[in-house]
């Protein structure tokens, strides 16, 4: 059964074209994703991302269950900080990718991907060997992305937070239009700077209306999962279940930067051992030289035919107006400047490899 999120019948009301994504309702696009992307790269757009994940680990030994379960180093996180990690499987995959959220010493929030909720909170409970009180908050919880250059200056008459003071990868809780107990971090997946705030479902459409309203002279548009899509590409952002997955090695995806081999972590010694021994294949950015949209599972090729990678991700970037894509190439063809070419309805068509982000 396809789950609504607190204001689909907002969008529906907008006109949203929607479609099931992860389980849920969701708007895909309202004035168009060119127009949409347009207004979250130069001005602000607001996106319903309250189909994703959220759970609470509280208690003693909460910040132990975290390090053994993910990546990156959470001790090193403070009060008020924000780490992008991921959940390493037994077999060298990916269970998710998520962001985890300090609120005290012995509270942590983890922000999971929508379509993996239920398979993140099954691994995280079976490595609760530590007595962690787990709660999952994601049914109650809405979650709006304010994403774009004016996004502060939005936001900033609905709050005594001070918005534009905000480092990177930090929250803060308090009131937010009216309303108690307001999430706000200064993250976002589109490169464009913003906020994401986290309510209360009771509360969502107060919220809601209480952003367009407080945005409406600076043209702030609705925008949906298209331009999130095209948005998060232009900056090389991976995507779980395109670019990650349960099969794919997060060295070769690049997560090498998030990966504390300080630490010791789920499979950390079997990634230990594939960082020593070499990658045989990695993630990479491309840019199409010659006419073509590269999609999710076309196959990459060498100059002598011999397939080399398949595309993971791939759109025409309305900034750059040119088609981009992410794909895995061997090693041999991943190095910038590499031509490699993109099978398209049997044709192959050049590309160039370039280090993301696609927009500098």
């Amino acid at each position: 059964m396809v789950k609504n999120t607190a204001l689909t019948n907002i969008h529906i009301a907008l006109g949203a074209k929607m479609a099931p994504f992860a389980g849920f309702n969701m708007p895909v696009q309202y004035s168009g994703i060119y127009d949409e992307h347009e207004a979250v790269r130069n001005g602000v757009g607001v996106f319903d991302v309250s189909h994703m994940g959220e759970f609470i680990l509280k208690g003693e030994h909460a910040l132990e269950l975290i390090q053994q379960i993910s990546s990156n180093d959470a001790a090193k996180l403070l009060n008020g900080k924000v780490q992008y990690a991921y959940l390493p499987n037994e077999t060298g995959g990916i269970v998710d990718d998520l962001l985890i959220y300090r609120i005290d010493e012995q509270t942590y929030m983890l922000v999971v991907n929508a379509a993996n909720i239920k398979k993140d909170w099954d691994w995280i409970s079976a490595y609760n060997t530590y007595g962690v009180t787990l709660k999952d908050i994601s049914d109650e919880t809405a979650l709006f992305a304010v994403q774009g250059p004016r996004a502060a200056e939005v936001l900033a008459p609905l709050t005594e937070i001070d918005l534009a003071g905000m480092a990177y990868y930090t929250f803060h809780k308090g009131i937010f239009a009216g309303v108690s107990n307001v999430l706000i971090s200064a993250t976002g997946y589109t490169g464009a700077g913003g906020f994401e705030v986290y309510v209360a479902n009771k509360d969502a459409e107060r919220v809601w209306h209480a952003i367009m309203e407080a945005g409406a002279s600076y043209g702030i548009k609705p925008a949906g999962l298209g331009a999130r899509d095209t948005l998060r590409l232009e900056m090389g952002f991976c995507l779980y279940g395109n670019d990650i997955d349960d099969t794919t090695s997060p060295l070769e995806a690049g997560l090498g930067w998030v990966t504390k081999f300080n630490k010791d972590f789920v499979n950390a010694a079997h990634l230990l051992e594939q960082k020593s021994a070499g990658l045989q294949q990695k993630l990479v950015g491309f840019e199409m030289i010659d006419r073509g949209i590269p999609r999710q599972g076309y196959v990459i090729k060498d100059e002598a035919g011999a397939v080399i990678g398949r595309v993971t991700s791939g759109t025409q970037s309305p900034t750059l107006r040119r088609s981009i894509g992410l794909g895995y190439v061997t090693l041999a063809h991943a190095k910038e400047g590499s031509s490699i070419y993109i099978d398209i309805r049997n044709n192959p068509v050049r590309a160039t490899v370039v280090k993301p982000p696609f927009l500098k």
